[in-house]
């Protein structure tokens, strides 16, 4: 999953950005409106942590040119004012969730996996495809009774893919949604990853559930 965050204060920046990513989040980060609005309109993400208060174009002003241009992207608002009239201003400007400063960390990791959630999903700890289980809340995965061990890329790679089962998913858009602006790896990357998981939880079992799909990219299921 890719976080856009915008935020001035450059300690709190790099703060949330770094917990985010020890979170198995791909996280772009910047320090301003103008610079958050370039971001936006060059890759998709699936939400955005916008501080109100922001030089270039201030966090309402990025999340109404957002909503003017149909991008129905999360938005959760950050701002030092605890006013219900600011509160009121940043909902109706279609912000999904508003965020007092200061704030522990923990509750804004909690708001971000609520925005994650599809409408009206109920919500899951815990995907199954076939006899494989994935963890959300504690990043163990099991399969066929196993638990498997997987690094932070592998284990959001698979996050990734359990949550869109069944669907074929193509190399730009994991990558796009696995790494941020900064990444300079090989084409190849996701082929790479794929194989490694493939050898951690297909290898060994008669019933694959990642497959290929020849010019298209990759999906995870049980073929029936």
């Amino acid at each position: 999953m890719r976080i856009l965050i915008a935020e001035d204060e450059k300690d709190l920046n790099r703060i949330l950005a770094s917990r985010l990513e020890a979170e198995h989040y791909s996280v772009d980060a910047c320090f301003n409106g103008k610079e958050a609005l370039e971001y936006l309109a060059s890759a998709e993400y699936d939400a955005v942590v916008l501080d109100i208060m922001m030089p270039g174009a201030d966090g309402l002003t990025v999340l109404k040119k957002m909503r003017d241009r149909n991008d129905g992207t999360p938005v959760i608002l950050l701002t030092a004012k605890d006013s219900v009239e600011d509160r009121v201003r940043g909902l109706d400007a279609g912000a999904n969730d508003y965020l007092v400063k200061p704030f522990a960390f923990e509750e804004l990791l909690a708001r971000i996996r609520v925005l994650l959630r599809k409408p009206a999903e109920t919500p899951k700890t815990c995907y199954r495809v076939g006899d494989l289980e994935v963890h959300m809340d504690t990043h163990q995965v099991v399969r066929g009774g196993k638990e498997i061990r997987l690094s932070g890329k592998e284990f959001a790679l698979l996050r990734y893919m359990v949550q869109n089962e069944g669907i074929v998913l193509s190399r730009d858009r994991l990558e796009e949604h696995l790494w941020n602006f900064d990444y300079a790896g090989g084409s190849n990357v996701i082929d790479v990853y794929i194989r490694y998981l493939r050898k951690k939880i297909d290898e060994g079992h008669e019933t694959k559930l990642i497959h290929t799909v020849r010019g298209t990219g990759y999906v995870l299921k049980v073929e029936k």
